[in-house]
C-alpha cells in the first residue's frame, strides 16, 4: 500500500478565526466575565458601628446571579465540524458548574458573615443592656445611699432639735421652780417679819399696858393711902355719897362707852362694806362670822374663821376684807377698846354687815 501524504484543507479563512483560536478566545472571556462578577458580588467590609441602640432587622436578600454573560461577537460560522461543538458545551457546563460553586461559596461566605455581624450586635446589644443595668443599679445604690444619708441627716437633726427643746424645757423649769423657791422663801420671811413685829407690838402693848396698870394701881394705893389716913373720920359719912357718885359715874361711863362704841362699829362695818368684794357665787342665804382682834393703835392683830358660810370663795373674800383694812377705827378711852373693839366678832352677809 502506497503512504500517501496528508495535505492540509484550506478553508481559505485566516488563522485567528479558526475553531482552535474561537475556542481559546471565548475560553478568555468566560474566565474574565467569572472574575468581574465575583468581584461585583463580593461586599465590601464595612467597619462595625460602635453600638447599636436599635434591633436590627435583617431580611433575606435574594441570592444575587452572576452577571450575565455578554454575548460574544458573532464569529463567522465556521464549516460544521462535530469536535469543536462537543468541546464547547463541556466548556460551557464546567463553566455553569463553576459559576455556580462560586455563587454558593459567595452565598456562604455571605451567611457566615452576615452571623458574624449578627453575632456581634448581640453582644454590642448585650454589652450595652449590661451596661444599661450596671448603670441603673449604681445610680440605684447612689440614690439610696443619697436617701439613707439623708434621712439620717433629717434623724440627727430632728433629735438635736429635740434635746435642745428639752434643754430649753429643763432650763425654763428650772429657772420658774427657782423662782418660786425664792418667792415662797421671800413671802415666808416677810411672814415671819410681820408676825415678829406684831408680837413685838403686842409684848410690847401688854408691857405698857402692866405697867400702866401697876402705876395706877401704886396711885390708886398712894391716894388710898393718903385718903383715908387724911380721911378717916369722913369715911363712913362719904361712903354712902361716893358710892352713890360713883354708880352714877359708872352709868355714865357705860352709856359713853357704849355710844362710842356702836358709833366706832358703824365706821368699822363701813370700811369693810366698802373693801369687802363679794364673788359672783354669793347667795343672801351665806353668811360668814369672823373673830377680829385689833391692837389700840386700830391695827388688825388677828382674824378668825369662826363659822364659815359653805362657800370658800365667800369666806375668802370676808376674810380679805378684814386683813385689808390698814387701820381700824377705835374709840381712844381703853376701857371702851379693852371692852369692845380688844375682841369682837361681825357677821358677813351680801345684805347685811352686823
Amino acid at each position: 500500500m502506497i503512504d500517501q501524504q496528508r495535505e492540509p484543507i484550506s478553508t481559505g479563512q485566516p488563522a485567528w478565526k479558526s475553531p482552535v483560536a474561537l475556542s481559546l478566545l471565548l475560553h478568555g472571556l468566560i474566565v474574565v466575565v467569572a472574575l468581574a462578577g465575583w468581584s461585583w458580588t463580593n461586599p465590601v467590609d464595612e467597619p462595625m458601628p460602635r453600638s447599636i441602640s436599635a434591633r436590627l432587622v435583617i431580611n433575606e436578600q435574594p441570592a444575587q446571579q452572576p452577571a450575565p454573560e455578554p454575548a460574544p461577537a458573532p464569529a463567522p460560522e465556521p464549516e460544521p465540524e462535530p469536535e469543536p461543538e462537543e468541546d464547547l458545551e463541556e466548556l460551557e457546563a464546567e463553566r455553569q458548574a463553576a459559576a455556580e460553586r462560586e455563587r454558593q461559596q459567595q452565598e456562604r461566605e455571605r451567611q457566615a458573615e452576615q452571623e458574624r455581624q449578627q453575632a456581634e450586635e448581640r453582644e454590642a446589644r448585650q454589652r450595652e443592656e449590661q451596661a444599661a443595668k450596671q448603670k441603673e443599679q449604681e445610680q440605684a445604690r447612689q440614690k439610696a445611699e443619697a436617701e439613707a444619708k439623708e434621712r439620717a441627716r433629717q434623724k440627727a437633726e430632728q433629735e438635736q432639735k429635740r434635746q435642745q427643746a428639752e434643754e430649753a424645757r429643763k432650763r425654763e423649769a428650772a429657772a420658774k421652780a427657782a423662782e418660786e423657791e425664792r418667792r415662797k422663801q421671800e413671802e415666808a420671811e416677810r411672814q415671819r417679819q410681820q408676825e415678829a413685829e406684831a408680837e413685838a407690838r403686842r409684848q410690847a402693848e401688854a408691857k405698857r399696858e402692866a405697867e400702866a396698870k401697876r402705876r395706877e394701881a401704886e396711885r390708886k394705893l398712894r391716894e388710898q393711902q393718903l385718903e383715908a389716913l387724911a380721911d378717916s373720920a369722913r369715911e363712913s359719912e362719904e361712903a354712902a355719897r361716893r358710892q352713890s357718885e360713883a354708880e352714877a359715874a359708872a352709868r355714865a361711863r357705860e352709856s359713853q362707852m357704849l355710844t362710842d362704841s356702836q358709833r366706832y362699829q358703824g365706821l368699822i362695818r363701813e370700811r369693810l362694806k366698802n373693801g369687802w368684794y363679794m364673788p359672783s357665787s354669793a347667795t343672801s342665804e351665806m353668811t360668814a362670822t369672823l373673830r377680829i382682834t385689833l391692837l389700840p393703835t386700830g391695827e388688825l392683830s388677828s382674824v378668825e374663821l369662826v363659822r364659815g358660810s359653805g362657800n370658800t370663795a365667800f369666806d375668802n373674800s370676808a376674810l380679805s376684807a378684814v386683813r385689808g383694812v390698814n387701820r381700824y377705827p377705835v374709840p381712844s378711852e381703853r376701857d371702851t377698846f379693852e371692852k369692845y373693839f380688844r375682841q369682837f366678832t361681825i357677821e358677813f352677809n351680801p345684805e347685811r354687815l352686823r
